[in-house]
């Protein structure tokens, strides 16, 4: 028997791991020798001492670490760290960044390198660390990197020990596992797929649905890559009686009629898509071997925004070969005025393993030796080019990402005739926010967008009060944006008459046209995440 702790750090305390929920559960089932497991959930953010105390205090023989690209740039340290306060534990890696970096991992600490399937791979390794067997095909000192073949089986991490640590956290679910497509910049181009037992699939989202978690996010790559499948799948959902929100990665021009029709059934706020258009530069899309129909992505995009029952989250990224500062430009001007709920504008990462890490020298792309091994330079964008880029990017997260100053937005890019490129660019360079608070920030993009062209500043605090009484919940307006009070008796009535409660001070204000506004702080948009509000005379 080995003493076995498994360690996961999150890139957020909102955040759970399926991995090595997954792993433990297929020693429990797979194993030939008891072991016993523990599992520890960290985070990015946590101080290194802390989790390598939480590790030293169970006294484990084999530490098994799942490694991605949010948690390697922290590893080395946490692994030399390890190795002082255990020198006799092992200490075996696995996941993406481990697998697909070998050499630099077992420089650094690792003990062993497994490649493949963890659910499958570890349990084996368990049982030959405790027969010590080096006549075992599996165990051999001088091997330091093993591969197992894939199983059939699906293994249910699903259990009473997940579920009292979940804590409200995000909960994740794998229906498949691969992806057909060749994108060369991931790392699961080209995998063949994997489809798990849908009646199995549909008993885990069952149980996942009354557990203690708002968000189930399915993890599969390309989610709708199978049409029939994912109509079943979606169809099982929308009809589920829950409060949760489900999330799905899916190319938007591979949904058929019949099942956008069936979305527009959804129960808003139940899904949420997760659509990675990346560039609408065809060169750029050909040169990483992105197989997308632009046109229909955008119809189909549209159309599943017009009933406004999902959230949609789409994703572009800046660095792609082929794709200059002007027609990254085009690409986000395009996808901006799409008016989704989200648009992330990512940089493109040269992965280990991915095809086009090997193919960066040759493409005149320079990057990052350190995780997450972001674009520096390339021979279309410069490094002020991209610079740039990261203004946008700023402004971008802290607006429109967050749901904050949306009618704002609209009114200065309509007053303005600015493109949103240009305004999200002029806003990032001038009032770059890194951590400002919100009542601080608002002054600063107010004194900002009064200074463009064709702002009127009555129209602008209009847009800004209104703003803040949907994204802000029990707190005070800030005072340049409070108008005279004498109709506070007219407009409280009337909200409270349709609101059917008493009003608080800080859920209505007074527009420079003295209408009244109101917010109705306890329902909020479950697409959109706003707050209600409303204009009264």
């Amino acid at each position: 028997m080995a003493k076995v702790v498994l360690l996961a750090i999150n890139a957020k305390y909102v955040h759970s791991s399926l991995s090595v929920w997954l792993i433990a559960e297929g020693v429990s089932h797979f194993s030939r020798f008891p072991h016993e497991m523990r599992i520890i959930e960290a985070t990015i953010n946590q101080k290194i001492n802390d989790i390598v105390n939480g590790i030293t205090e169970q006294n484990p023989d084999i530490i098994g670490i799942s490694t991605y690209i949010w948690n390697a740039g922290m590893l080395p340290e946490v692994i030399a760290r390890l190795r002082e306060q255990l020198p006799g534990t092992v200490i075996v890696l696995g996941g993406p960044e481990a697998s697909n970096n070998i050499d630099y991992w077992l420089e650094n600490g690792a003990g062993y390198v497994l490649e493949g399937e963890g659910e499958y791979i570890f349990p084996q390794f368990l049982d030959a660390f405790t027969e010590k067997n080096n006549n075992s095909d599996f165990w051999d000192e001088d091997i330091k990197t093993i591969t197992v073949q894939q199983s059939d089986n699906l293994i249910n991490p699903y259990n009473n020990a997940y579920f009292k640590t979940l804590n409200g956290r995000l909960s994740y679910i794998e229906t498949s596992r691969g992806c057909p497509f060749q994108c060369s910049f991931c790392l699961s181009a080209g995998s063949s797929v994997k489809y798990f037992p849908l009646d199995i699939v549909k008993e885990q989202i069952h149980k996942l649905s009354q557990a203690n978690t708002k968000t189930i996010k399915f993890v599969d790559r390309t989610f709708n890559c199978n049409a029939t499948r994912a109509f079943e799948i979606f169809e099982y959902v929308i009809n589920l009686n829950t409060e949760c929100g489900f999330h799905f990665e899916v190319a938007a021009d591979l949904f058929d009629e019949q099942t956008l029709l069936l979305l527009e059934t959804a129960p808003a706020g139940r899904i949420q898509f997760e659509i990675g258009l990346q560039s609408f530069h065809e060169p750029a899309l050909n040169a990483v071997s992105r197989q997308m129909d632009i046109s229909k992505a955008e119809r189909n995009i549209r159309f599943l925004l017009k009933t406004y029952n999902i959230h949609i989250h789409i994703d572009l990224i800046a660095g792609l070969p082929y794709e200059t500062l002007n027609d990254f430009q085009n690409s986000f001007n395009r996808a901006y005025n799409l008016n989704t709920h989200t648009l992330q504008l990512g940089f493109l990462k040269l992965l280990h393993g991915s095809e086009l890490r090997k193919q960066a020298d040759s493409l005149g792309i320079q990057y990052s030796i350190e995780p997450p091994y972001e674009i520096t330079c390339s021979t279309w964008l410069s490094t002020d080019d991209l610079l740039v880029l990261k203004q946008v990017e700023n402004a971008l997260q802290n607006t429109r990402n967050k749901n904050r100053f949306l009618s704002t937005l609209h009114y200065v890019l309509s007053a303005t005739g600015k493109t949103p490129f240009s305004l999200m660019h002029a806003l990032g360079a001038s009032v770059p926010n890194r951590g400002t608070q919100l009542e601080e920030f608002i002054v600063q993009i107010y004194e900002f967008f009064k200074g463009l062209p064709g702002i009127d500043d009555n129209d602008l605090k209009d847009c800004m009060i209104y703003d803040w009484l949907s994204m802000v919940k029990g707190k005070n307006m800030p005072g340049f944006l409070k108008n005279d009070d004498t109709q506070r008796k007219r407009i409280t009535e009337n909200a409270e008459k349709l609101l059917k409660r008493k009003l608080r001070r800080e859920e209505y204000a007074i527009l420079h046209s003295r209408k009244g506004v109101f917010v109705d702080s306890n329902e909020h948009d479950p697409v959109a995440g706003l707050y209600n509000v409303y204009i009264c005379d």
